[in-house]
């Protein structure tokens, strides 16, 4: 593979769906890999409604959307980085401090566009900084993400003394319960969220860079591309999605709460592996994500309705989780890999 080719955005034959080996003959795998999220979703979807009857109606599906999405804006951001083969534990807790600092702003008499964008430049900072931590100083970003969750939850209780912080006249509330043509506008901003998301991943030559990085950087790196300016965004880009959803999280309750988006971080890992994205980076789609993120909300809402016990419903989910990983440990030993390979192929002995 050419320098060329890595940076052309609509470089046919870079992508391994698109390569003919595995277009001529049918690899159960290969789609599976492409479509089995989603049957494991309508599967889940028609499971519940045999189960639940009420599980249908327009009310639950536009509430489990509302539910969803501020998982599903994080999911998004997490899975530009786990393509690039990273990880990123502080995302809940980038959460909790853009809302707090969207919250303080909009208490301190600013217009609600400010306070919005507070709110999502405090997520890209952070972003950044785990980025340039984990590129430049080549820390582990398990270990650099993990310092940085515990700093900014540290943060938001100090923001806030430690209390949550009410403002029953907040001027965004209605980003968190407002409607447009009749639909909830968090869900209007995660589809927005996705639809940029999925050009820049399959339109965009940074998107390949990003695919590239995440398969071989050292490959990439001889390839021409700026590894450590990738990687660097990738972060700021979770960071960007975090305070979104911060602002999102804030809104919905109107208030600032220092708690906000404990454990957040797992549910925003396990909708990426789920949708079918590799943790070991390289591979996967920005649809599969929001399928993962839908299969969570869906499965969550399918216990409440059947009155499944709060700890019975974690037990469940932990192990959907587990499941999730084992199988993608299993595609990566059965599914070729021919993006990665074809990039490996290029990098001199």
């Amino acid at each position: 593979m050419t320098n060329q080719a890595l940076n052309n955005p609509q470089g046919a034959g870079i992508r391994p769906e698109a390569t003919p080996a595995t277009a001529r003959s049918f690899d159960f795998a290969y789609w599976w890999d492409r479509v089995g999220i989603l049957v494991v979703l309508i599967a889940l979807v028609a499971l519940m409604v045999v189960i639940a009857p009420n599980f249908a109606s327009v009310n639950n599906l536009l509430n489990i959307a509302r539910s969803i999405s501020i998982n599903a804006i994080l999911a998004a951001g997490m899975t530009f980085v786990i393509l690039a083969a990273g990880i990123d534990l502080s995302v809940g807790s980038i959460l909790a401090v853009s809302g707090v600092a969207s919250v303080m702003t909009g208490i301190a008499g600013l217009p609600a566009p400010v306070a919005i964008l507070v709110g999502v430049v405090t997520g890209a900072v952070a972003g950044l900084i785990n980025g340039l931590l984990s590129a430049y100083l080549a820390l582990a970003a398990f270990i650099v993400t993990l310092g940085t969750m515990t700093f900014l939850r540290g943060l938001a209780y100090t923001m806030t003394d430690g209390q949550p912080i009410v403002s029953n006249t907040l001027s965004f509330r209605d980003i968190g319960n407002g409607y447009m043509a009749g639909i909830p506008v968090p869900v209007v901003i995660m589809i927005i969220v996705y639809v940029a998301a999925w050009f820049v991943l399959e339109r965009t030559r940074y998107g390949r860079h990003v695919y590239a990085v995440g398969g071989n950087a050292e490959a990439a790196r001889l390839a021409g591309i700026n590894v450590k300016r990738v990687i660097t965004s990738v972060y700021v880009i979770a960071g960007i999605c975090a305070g979104l959803a911060g602002v999102i999280f804030s809104a919905r309750v109107v208030s600032a709460q220092p708690t906000a988006g404990t454990g957040y971080e797992l549910d925003a890992i396990a909708a990426v592996v789920l949708g079918g994205t590799s943790l070991v980076g390289g591979r996967g789609r920005i649809y599969g994500t929001l399928i993962g993120s839908i299969i969570l909300g869906v499965l969550s809402t399918g216990l409440i309705l059947m009155n499944v016990q709060f700890f019975t419903q974690l037990l469940i989910k932990g192990l959907v989780i587990i499941l999730a990983v084992a199988i993608d440990s299993l595609k990566q030993r059965t599914l070729r890999l021919p993006w990665s390979r074809a990039i490996a192929a290029q990098t001199p002995a």
